[in-house]
């Protein structure tokens, strides 16, 4: 049995993980769930996604600034360039998550969505596999950590050339970017997504 949304001291009601560390809440409150647009915001969340693999999510927001910054804003065209010395630069910055696998994967995924412009672009690919909305979750318990739709994302996305893009990884990332909307229900922002 799952947890369900919880009341905040502020008393709005938020999906049990948004509800603690202030950080977590105004991702939750702003971003989660939520549609965003643009070539660098889908390279920004499914980077994030995948360095995320294996830590707290807080963590990752909260070297969120720094990713952004030695990432050239998530800017494929900049991170695409990045050789040998750029991935050392990267290994000594605490700043970032220091993990090579991770490091080399956002140098390849920026490579990957560069070639994906000649199919439409990355945004309008991972789009492509929107599921159709389903009832609210009631608990955590309802949520799923991948779907048919993030098993044929990670596929299709490992054949254009992506790395660090599995299914849990990337239904996460269709949360992230609104592709399904996993506000629990009683939660402020369910409904919210694109």
């Amino acid at each position: 049995m799952g947890a369900v949304a919880v009341v905040g001291a502020d008393g709005v009601a938020r999906c049990p993980w948004g509800a603690g560390d202030p950080v977590n809440a105004a991702y939750h409150d702003t971003e989660w769930g939520m549609r965003v647009s643009g070539e660098s915001a889908h390279l920004e969340r499914l980077t994030l996604e995948a360095f995320q693999s294996g830590l707290s999510w807080l963590t990752i927001l909260n070297k969120r600034p720094r990713f952004r910054e030695v990432f050239a804003g998530f800017d494929a065209d900049v991170v695409a360039t990045f050789g040998p010395a750029d991935v050392e630069r990267l290994m000594t910055d605490a700043g970032i998550v220091r993990n090579r696998r991770k490091v080399d994967a956002a140098i390849a995924n920026a490579r990957a969505t560069v070639a994906l412009r000649a199919d439409g672009g990355l945004e309008s690919f991972i789009w492509s596999f929107r599921p159709e909305p389903g009832p609210p979750p009631r608990t955590t318990a309802d949520v799923p950590t991948t779907s048919p739709e993030s098993v044929a994302l990670a596929r299709a996305l490992k054949k254009a050339g992506f790395v660090h893009v599995g299914p849990t990884t990337m239904y996460a990332l269709m949360e992230a970017v609104g592709l399904v909307d996993d506000h629990l229900e009683g939660c402020h922002r369910r409904g919210c997504a694109g």
